[in-house]
């Protein structure tokens, strides 16, 4: 009998903790927070929505639908804020970012609408494994700053992308080019479909694929990350704004400290040591994972 009665009651005093919580403060909760974020997504690289969604839902009483609607415009606020000065430093490649995006947008929209139809218990159990998992993938890779590519494939050659930058670090131009390209765009499926189904924005996948399977540069595929999160949220996140899954109250304070945030995150992309702030967020990631999985099983 104890229980049993012990979740309702830590549910009810949770409940009376929130009717007693001004509305500001939740407002206000969510845009210091946002704005932390996209500091932290650019520098690492993973995106505003991977570590939106599953601490916002976790910690802040709101229902699953509303904050994975919010989390891809996060994401695409982030990713719009930051792409102009990416772009300006020759970091970013948009014929990668064009490529991969294309065929990521159209299983994200499926996504989405597979999102949407599915029970919040089963999607807070999914997002909780999923996080886990990406956390998990993290800790594993081992990113490698330069690549050494010794020959393009034919289809990176027939798209031509290829690209050259100033590395600061180095002091020097750093020359890349990629491979392994049909591979790249089959992972891109998967990543869309997941972006839509769980609002998590993919920049924790974009990365690593850009990276170790295509082999751009590490700080290339950090900031071409940011123009596949641009096109693949947009096409999510329609579906989430035809379906009335999106709450002015959430989305705009998140949406206005993601961008402020990302655009510090810009400047800082090159000047910090990005190790450091993957520790960060790998274990922001695996608290959040756990406390979501909690919550689909009624913890």
């Amino acid at each position: 009998m104890l229980f049993m009665i012990m979740p309702e009651i830590a549910c009810a005093a949770e409940t009376a903790m929130v009717a007693d919580t001004a509305w500001w403060v939740w407002v206000l909760g969510l845009f210091v927070f946002s704005f932390v974020l996209g500091i932290v997504a650019v520098v690492a690289g993973v995106g505003g929505g991977v570590l939106y969604v599953p601490i916002v839902s976790s910690f802040f009483p709101f229902h699953i639908d509303f904050v994975r609607g919010t989390g891809l415009l996060v994401a695409l606020a982030g990713a719009l804020s930051a792409g102009a000065p990416l772009l300006r430093k020759g970091l970013a490649n948009l014929k990668m970012a064009l490529s991969m995006s294309l065929i990521g947008s159209i299983s994200s929209i499926a996504g989405a609408l597979v999102g949407l139809a599915l029970p919040e218990n089963v999607i807070q159990l999914s997002l909780g494994l999923t996080i886990l998992g990406i956390t998990v993938i993290m800790f594993l890779s081992k990113n490698s700053a330069y690549p050494q590519i010794e020959k393009p494939d034919s289809l990176s050659q027939v798209l031509q992308i290829y690209g050259i930058y100033y590395d600061e670090h180095l002091k020097k131009e750093v020359n890349w080019q990629i491979h392994r390209t049909p591979v790249g765009l089959l992972l891109f499926i998967v990543i869309g479909f997941m972006a839509g189904m769980f609002g998590l924005g993919a920049g924790w996948a974009n990365v690593p694929v850009f990276n170790l399977v295509l082999g751009a540069p590490l700080r290339v595929s950090v900031a071409t990350s940011v123009f596949v999160l641009s096109v693949n949220d947009t096409a999510a996140a329609w579906v989430y704004l035809h379906k009335g899954a999106v709450l002015p109250l959430i989305a705009v304070p998140s949406v206005a400290g993601m961008m402020l945030g990302t655009k510090i995150g810009a400047k800082l992309l090159t000047k910090v040591h990005t190790n450091v702030v993957r520790r960060v967020v790998i274990t922001l990631l695996g608290v959040a994972g756990l406390r979501a999985l909690l919550k689909g099983f009624g913890i």
